[in-house]
């Protein structure tokens, strides 16, 4: 029998082992190696090997003081060629890695660009043409894409095959269209969040704009946009406008649920009342339904705040020319009237009738470029010059307060873009900034006690303090 012996603190291992078939191990530690932190320690003990036949290795524990039937190992090994160890060390195991998964699908996200159509970003993102094909061959059932814009999103799915599993076209972030495969065929369908509305209000005091003064309190631009068409009819925000106003909204917040179930805020919804004070005046204004469904804007003591007339036929940036007997015109270099305002405003900008109607022209008129008309009651004629292009309006349609007619452009005479606004009464042009025009019919007396009602309540809570933040609801 051979020894290889190893030290290291004093510690001992003893290794026994017989035969060619049969390995057997004790291993013997002292009690102050296994107690302490002696108990996890891994390497670098010290090794006394021993290897003999059968019955010496019984001699060889037996003789151990730390040896007892617990930690002793049967041994049954017949005599046989022994082995010679030189050293026993510490295993490390390592960790058998997990098989990643292979995916099931390929996922695409995009967004329209400016100039994008739905098939030119599904290109751009390497979806290939048979699949642009059948996305928007599907899509197209329920939604126009020629309404497509920029900020418009979509998600694709597909199997490793390239088959469309799932399509969802988002218009915004409650507005979807929504194409996947039932079978062997595929469903299309518009989907709408359901919107929950908490009501809020702000207050403030403009600086420079109304707008500005708005988002600067942390809410989106289309709170202001929709402030300025309650009072559409009585204030021109864009002219009047002046550091000092103040003005109050009571209206609603919309959120929505995500996928994974989180409240989002969608954006305002109805103003439910509102107040503008200021150098045009105090103007307050409260949402009531004499009809379910139905509703407008009145005065306090009950009076309609829509008019005959809006004040503007868009929103617009400034006024570059208003009404005048006598303008030197910027291209023919000649003074001669001026009648209609002109309104400078973004190319494109949707251009609406001031009034209820029928349109009398469309068409191109010379200097005026593309050119609307539209008649309404009691002798009046409305003009819209210098379009870019028509809305899907034609000669002898009628249209209603505030529906498209055309788009912000430059045809005809013109050194950028605007619309020339005119209006005429009984053949002879009149200043429309000065037209005041009839109200809309007011609240009926059947419905006057629920209006007092209503009224009351809302502004109460109109103006009540402190005002919270935006990002808070009543």
């Amino acid at each position: 029998m051979r020894n290889s012996q190893r030290k290291s603190r004093g510690k001992s291992i003893l290794l026994a082992a017989s035969g060619i078939l049969s390995l057997t191990v004790a291993v013997v530690l002292g009690a102050d190696w296994m107690s302490g932190s002696h108990a996890t320690a891994a390497v670098d003990v010290a090794v006394d090997v021993a290897v003999a036949e059968g019955p010496a290795v019984a001699d060889l524990l037996n003789a151990s003081p730390s040896f007892s039937p617990a930690t002793a190992a049967r041994i049954e090994a017949p005599d046989a060629e022994t082995f010679e160890v030189e050293a026993v060390t510490s295993a490390v195991v390592e960790p058998v890695p997990i098989p990643t998964p292979m995916p099931t699908t390929v996922l695409t996200e995009g967004e329209l660009e400016r100039g994008d159509s739905l098939a030119s970003a599904l290109s751009r993102s390497n979806v290939p043409a048979s699949v642009v094909h059948v996305v928007t061959r599907e899509a197209s059932k329920v939604f126009n894409f020629r309404r497509a814009q920029p900020g418009h999103s979509f998600v694709l799915t597909q199997d490793l095959e390239g088959r469309v599993l799932d399509f969802r076209y988002r218009q915004s972030a409650t507005e979807s269209v929504h194409v996947f495969l039932d079978g062997d065929d595929y469903q299309v369908r518009r989907e709408s969040a359901k919107l929950i509305p908490r009501v809020s209000r702000v207050a403030g005091v403009v600086s420079s704009s109304l707008y500005g003064a708005i988002v600067e309190l942390g809410e989106k631009p289309q709170l202001a946009n929709d402030f300025t068409d309650v009072f559409a009819w009585d204030v021109d925000f864009s002219r009047t406008t002046r550091p000092g106003d103040e003005f109050k909204v009571l209206y609603e917040r919309l959120y929505y649920t995500d996928d994974d179930g989180a409240e989002i805020y969608a954006g305002p919804g109805r103003i439910l009342a509102a107040r503008y004070g200021g150098a045009v005046g105090e103007h307050t204004a409260i949402y009531f339904e004499q009809k379910e469904g139905r509703g407008s804007y009145y005065r306090p003591d009950g009076t309609s705040v829509e008019r005959q007339f809006l004040m503007a036929p868009l929103r617009y940036t400034r006024i570059t020319s208003g009404f005048t007997q006598a303008r030197r015109h910027p291209i023919l270099k000649i003074t001669r009237p001026h009648h209609g305002i002109d309104y400078a405003a973004r190319y494109g900008s949707p251009v609406w009738s001031v009034a209820n109607g029928e349109v009398i022209y469309r068409g191109w008129a010379g200097g005026f470029g593309n050119l609307v008309k539209v008649r309404h009651d009691d002798g009046y004629v409305s003009y819209y010059s210098h379009l870019s292009r028509f809305d899907k309006i034609k000669v002898g349609d009628r249209v209603e307060q505030k529906q498209l007619v055309g788009y912000v452009g430059q045809t005809g005479l013109a050194t950028g873009p605007h619309v020339c606004f005119r209006i005429a009464k009984n053949g002879s042009y009149v200043n429309p900034a000065r037209i005041l025009s009839p109200p809309a019919d007011p609240v009926s007396e059947s419905s006057r006690a629920a209006f007092v009602a209503t009224r009351d309540t809302l502004l109460s809570e109109l103006d009540a303090g402190p005002f919270v933040a935006t990002g808070e609801a009543l």
